[in-house]
């Protein structure tokens, strides 16, 4: 074959190939796929053999996308996973839409194969753990363990942990009103006073404070913690008591101590702040961070809406968020929704209820979240602490509202679209992501009171340059803050503050001023209570608390 007649096959070759590249892509919306649930696994089987998964943040539903592949399409096919065979210009179309100036998207790389574990007790109680059924139905592998193990130090070889209906204030989910007599609460009190002793403990609310400290380490060091149930309000509950003896005499052999409420430390906890304790050991709640009065009224007709944020500025939130549809089914649990009231200011809320009487509203054809005074209280919620992250979900099965002790567990083939199973896997798959963090910034107040510290070691603004030599301070604040710029880590360039920016949680701009200067001065008087974002000159440089 003549030089100049190869050459041309071999370009018809590479143009052939080209033209047949093609991605594998699962749709994710409401009527594009059948079976949602299941989805999620094909992304985590992706991550095993290697490919690079896009999840395409509010496209379709949150859809996910990667390299063609024969494999993971049979095992699509074996699955019942709706999928698409695309070409690599049709995708390039879908992605300039992602990236477009008038779609609320985000194109989210998943290349970590995260490890999982579920916390949970070797006599497992009489009811099942949705997080479980979901990652055994999407066919994502997990770990058990429980206390021993996070004791011993076993948490340090995973990304997310999970933590179901465990009561860890000791009062062993204050059953004991009404269940005291049957074998399986009489097998968990003797089995955890079994642990806490075998670690050197009195007691079982000491063996919990310690293993909650742990977990709390755990997210400091950059673990994602995921919560249901009971768990979500006794985790700070134990933080908050530590050291403080808030269990009566059926529980560990003594009076609970009669100033408790006063001796908690709220400073200590992730979520929840003011909250008052229930002692009454005939009664089933732990304090009022349950709303109570909104659990006792809901019923099965009943939904709670997921928040929209802004898929570029607020990546993480965005992810936990994805669903095929904003309204999700009420479900009830030992710890079923938030109170308003409770939840400390930085807190994201993820998912919450309007009060009856007020109305969604939209700016620019986007829900938004609403400002905490309309919102009746919150399911599902998420912060930072550390490097890592929490999010707590109220309630304890989405596809059975009231389950009971023993009834039989949910079998989620006959709800493979469950929208509030989604939430579960959203929180499961997020580890995977290259995360874009915006910083919290520690400073002082003009009166050098010292901020909130976080744990040794850590650093929040090592990602982001500007970050290093911009403070704000006060924070929290509730008239004025003051941005000033500094030497660069370099020690040989001052910053000028060009433009500032306040964003609130949804990624909506509340203010901006301009200056040329390095100190600005921000007026917050006009803004509503909450967290709010802070841009210096285009840069994210960290977040603000207005009181």
């Amino acid at each position: 074959m003549k030089p100049k007649i190869l050459a041309a096959f071999v370009l018809c070759l590479l143009m052939a190939g080209s033209a047949y590249a093609a991605k594998l892509f699962i749709p994710m919306d409401s009527l594009g796929q059948t079976n949602h649930l299941k989805a999620y696994g094909i992304a985590f089987a992706a991550m095993q053999k290697g490919i690079k998964v896009d999840w395409l943040l509010n496209y379709k539903g949150g859809s996910f996308a990667m390299e063609y592949d024969n494999d993971l399409a049979d095992i699509c096919n074996s699955r019942n996973v709706s999928y698409e065979k695309i070409s690599n210009k049709e995708y390039s179309v879908i992605i300039k839409k992602i990236n477009g100036p008038a779609f609320n998207g985000a194109v989210v790389t998943l290349d970590k194969v995260p490890k999982i574990a579920v916390y949970t007790p070797p006599n497992k109680e009489p009811w099942d753990d949705a997080v479980t059924l979901a990652l055994t139905y999407a066919e994502i592998p997990f770990d058990k363990l429980y206390a021993d193990e996070v004791l011993a130090g076993a948490l340090d070889k995973y990304d997310w942990l999970h933590l179901h209906h465990e009561d860890f204030t000791g009062q062993y989910g204050k059953f004991w009103s009404g269940s005291r007599n049957t074998v399986w609460y009489q097998k968990d009190q003797h089995t955890m006073e079994t642990i806490a002793t075998k670690n050197g403990y009195k007691k079982v609310q000491q063996l919990q404070a310690a293993v909650v400290k742990k977990i709390r380490d755990f997210v400091g060091g950059g673990g994602n913690l995921f919560a249901m149930c009971s768990a979500t309000e006794t985790f700070d509950i134990a933080l908050a008591a530590d050291g403080v003896d808030i269990c009566d005499t059926m529980f560990d052999g003594d009076p609970a101590d009669a100033n408790a409420q006063g001796k908690l430390d709220y400073s200590h906890c992730l979520a929840f702040k003011d909250f008052k304790l229930n002692t009454n050991p005939y009664a089933p709640e732990y304090s009022d961070i349950n709303n109570i009065s909104t659990r006792y009224a809901a019923n099965i007709g009943n939904t709670f809406r997921l928040s929209q944020f802004q898929a570029r500025e607020n990546q993480l939130s965005a992810m936990l968020c994805q669903n095929h549809t904003d309204n999700i089914k009420d479900f009830k649990g030992k710890t079923s929704s938030f109170s308003i009231k409770t939840l400390r200011p930085d807190v994201t809320i993820l998912g919450d209820r309007l009060n009856t009487n007020v109305t969604t509203y939209n700016i620019e054809g986007q829900l938004i979240a609403s400002p905490r005074s309309e919102v009746s209280d919150a399911q599902y919620i998420h912060g930072e602490y550390g490097n890592g992250t929490w999010t707590f979900y109220g309630g304890h099965d989405p596809e059975d509202y009231e389950h009971y002790i023993g009834a039989p567990p949910t079998d989620l083939s006959q709800h493979p679209h469950s929208p509030g199973y989604r939430l579960i896997l959203n929180n499961a798959l997020s580890p995977a992501a290259k995360r874009v963090v915006t910083p919290t910034v520690f400073c002082c107040d003009s009166m050098n009171t010292p901020a909130p510290q976080s744990p040794p070691g850590l650093v929040h603004s090592a990602n982001l340059k500007i970050a290093d030599f911009v403070k704000i301070y006060p924070n929290p604040a509730n008239s004025e803050i003051l941005i000033s710029a500094s030497k660069s880590t370099t020690g040989d360039v001052v910053t000028t503050i060009e433009k500032v920016e306040v964003l609130d949680i949804s990624g909506k701009l509340a203010l901006t001023r301009s200056f040329n200067a390095q100190q600005a001065t921000i007026d917050m008087k006009g803004l509503k209570p909450g967290m709010y974002m802070i841009k210096v000159n285009g840069e994210n440089v960290g977040k603000v608390i207005k009181d």
